[in-house]
């Protein structure tokens, strides 16, 4: 008497878990970012500023009424300018961290359960692009494709998905050999069902907790290149030439380098926050 098998997946236990609204870090990650995404999106509506308009009678003022965080050595004012840099900066940081994670994900699921050939090929890309450090290399490729948001977004999608690929690769490595998968096997289910359907919500945890430090990694290194000259052309706002341009005026008005500064720190800090709140989702209790 022939005996169907069914494969058995892993079951996380939920009665125990906290929801998320009940842990500070996540809480407070998320609550930090959503002010930062809304004051980005609400730009226009927030300020009725043009962001690259000059006003040559109104350079260096400080703070006021008119202008909250004051103008900078063109007459713009640097709170409306803010706000647009942060749009650029986030998309730029999220779209260049989202495509390289899909990217990712799909080549290291696919050679970690294939294995052979197309593992080994994989696994040495990976070792020969983690060889050089991230931001070396990306300065390096946005030099040979060109400053600018495109050759930004290219270069770090270039670099980014080895990351991905090897933590998709390693759990696939240990996963497919777990009872579960074996069975799924045995009951004949096709390659593409047992990699999409059992293995891959077995293993991406890891890679969203990963995503979240590497937006961080990004919207830094897209700041740095910026700071350097190769990010966003000017007069387009982005918080990297705002510290590069302000840094001459520190002295007499030390708001223009530093509030920049200070939005990139709080970015950072919320996706820090929900990165680790993630990873401490995670974990079973």
């Amino acid at each position: 008497m022939a005996v169907a098998i069914v494969p058995v997946e892993r079951e996380v236990s939920r009665g125990r878990s906290r929801p998320w609204y009940r842990r500070p870090t996540l809480t407070i990650g998320c609550s930090i970012l959503f002010v930062i995404a809304f004051l980005a999106i609400a730009a226009p509506l927030i300020s009725p500023y043009d962001p690259t308009a000059q006003q040559l009678t109104a350079v260096l003022q400080g703070p006021s009424t008119a202008h909250l965080l004051g103008t900078d050595e063109y007459g713009r004012d640097v709170w409306t300018r803010l706000l647009y840099a942060g749009r650029v900066d986030l998309a730029v940081g999220v779209l260049a961290v989202v495509t390289p994670f899909i990217f990712g994900t799909a080549v290291g699921l696919v050679a970690g359960y294939y294995g052979k050939a197309l593992d080994v090929i994989v696994n040495g890309i990976i070792d020969i692009v983690q060889a050089f450090p991230f931001y070396v290399l990306v300065i390096a490729l946005v030099f040979v494709l060109g400053a600018g948001i495109q050759g930004v977004f290219l270069a770090v999608a270039a670099v980014g998905w080895v990351s991905y690929a090897r933590i998709i690769r390693g759990g696939v490595l240990v996963a497919k050999r777990e009872e579960y998968i074996l069975a799924a096997r045995a009951a004949g289910f096709s390659s593409a069902r047992i990699m999409f359907r059992h293995l891959l919500p077995n293993v991406i945890t890891q890679a969203i907790i990963f995503a979240m430090s590497d937006i961080v990694v990004v919207i830094v290194g897209v700041v740095t290149l910026g700071y350097l000259g190769l990010g966003v052309p000017p007069p387009t706002p982005d918080w990297g030439s705002m510290i590069f341009d302000g840094q001459t005026f520190i002295t007499t008005n030390w708001l223009l380098p530093t509030i920049p500064g200070i939005a990139v720190v709080i970015t950072g800090l919320g996706l820090s926050l929900v990165g680790d709140g993630l990873a401490d989702a995670a974990r079973p209790e």
